[in-house]
């Protein structure tokens, strides 16, 4: 309907600058038209006046003449512009009338006709109708630039934004539509695309929460026959004899606490992922952490320096994770003992916990905190590359934050734990 609403107007246009045009020209001929009137009355007092012309009152006409005889010789002039000759005349395009007395032709009146004024006014006005066609065309095209901005480029335009939000994952913005956009069916094409994206990517939201959900639940379900087992084992440790029976029992003991903290590391992260970890800071009495030093101190490899008394912001239950984290991998790449030593830095209770193994690569220790990443030491042994990941996430939490080293007798991981 649009379209042929504009080959409608492009019409009236063109049948308007046509008719201009025709106006005009017709004005600039019947203006350019003698006067055949006051021709005639020339002509008649040339002939009632011949034995005298100039006797004859010319004066009412504006018409410029002359007047030869038969001859060809000029005998009355009524302005010095007029034809002198019939040649001239005819040069001129002027009129040529013949004079006839008593039916006897006796000479001409040459009426002079301006030709360059009329093709100077003829020019004029084909200038002015030009003019005009033009300034319509020029309307002309200009409505046409704005029909076509909104008809076609402004819809694209949107378009343009439409699939900048949708590749930035937002589907909630939808894609207007004008009224009567002709583009209309593939405007809505695309807000159906939209529509079905954002139902797409709620429905893996969902599904992937739901995994996550499961895990966690399962890891949390799993911590309990595992408490269980480390339970039975530590009972029958105390009352074992044979040598050979603790050494089997220490192993399902030490195999279990490996299984209870993978389970705690995938747990952790789950509930990371969802949004749930949560971390509640306190005041607390630095001498928490010799309590906490102890609760992982099997076998006695822990060897603790003096722990300065100072009042630190943290939370108990994180921190203590944190802790079995760190230990735990001391335990599992060294042999030795672990020492920790503490001492105040600035805002921090630096916390250093080293052990006697054979350290990282220096390449490898920027990246040990990523989260699955394990060091190319890690072969053969157990492990998710959880730990260390949670512990940085932990200690962030807490206002801390954890780094590690290489030294020439180990690897030492140190703990900032923030100071109130």
């Amino acid at each position: 309907m649009r379209m042929r609403g504009l080959i409608l107007i492009s019409a009236a246009m063109l049948v308007v600058s046509i008719t201009i045009t025709m106006l005009l020209l017709q004005r600039t001929n019947m203006s350019s038209q003698v006067d055949v009137v006051a021709m005639n009355e020339i002509v008649k007092l040339v002939e009632q006046h011949w034995s005298d012309i100039e006797a004859g009152n010319y004066s009412e006409s504006d018409l410029v003449f002359s007047v030869v005889n038969d001859k060809g010789e000029l005998i009355y002039q009524n302005n010095e512009n007029a034809d002198s000759s019939i040649n001239e005349a005819i040069k001129n395009r002027s009129t040529v009338i013949d004079v006839s007395i008593m039916q006897k032709h006796v000479g001409k009146v040459l009426i002079h006709n301006n030709y360059e004024a009329v093709i100077n006014d003829i020019k004029h006005r084909l200038v002015v109708a030009l003019i005009i066609i033009f300034i319509v065309i020029a309307m002309f095209l200009m409505v046409y630039i704005v029909y076509i901005h909104q008809v076609i480029f402004k819809p694209f335009k949107q378009l343009q934004h439409f699939a900048q939000h949708i590749a930035r994952g937002n589907f909630d913005i939808p894609l207007h539509m004008m009224k009567n956009n002709p583009f209309g069916a593939f405007t809505e094409s695309f807000d159906m695309m939209r529509d079905e994206l954002a139902a797409a990517k709620a429905s893996e939201y969902e599904a992937n929460r739901s995994k996550k959900e499961l895990v966690a639940s399962l890891s949390h379900d799993i911590k309990t026959p595992v408490a269980s087992i480390k339970a039975i084992s530590e009972l029958m440790l105390l009352r074992a004899e044979d040598e050979k029976t603790v050494k089997q029992l220490n192993m399902i003991y030490s195999k279990s606490e490996q299984i209870n903290l993978l389970v705690t590391d995938m747990f952790h992260a789950t509930l990371e992922e969802l949004n749930e970890l949560q971390v509640t800071l306190s005041e607390e009495l630095s001498i928490v952490l010799t309590r906490m030093i102890d609760s992982v101190n099997y076998d006695n490899r822990i060897i603790c320096g003096d722990i300065p008394e100072c009042l630190l912001l943290t939370d108990t239950n994180r921190l203590q994770q944190v802790i079995d984290n760190v230990v735990s991998n001391a335990y599992k790449y060294s042999d030795g003992s672990v020492a920790i030593q503490a001492k105040l830095v600035n805002e921090y209770l630096e916390l250093s916990i080293t052990d006697e193994g054979k350290g990282m690569k220096e390449d490898e220790i920027p990246l040990i905190f990523r989260k699955f990443y394990r060091g190319s030491n890690a072969d053969g042994q157990n492990g998710s590359g959880l730990g260390l990941y949670i512990s940085k996430y932990l200690m962030n939490k807490m206002q801390g934050d954890i780094y590690c080293f290489n030294h020439n007798d180990g690897f030492t991981v140190v703990l900032q734990i923030k100071l109130v």
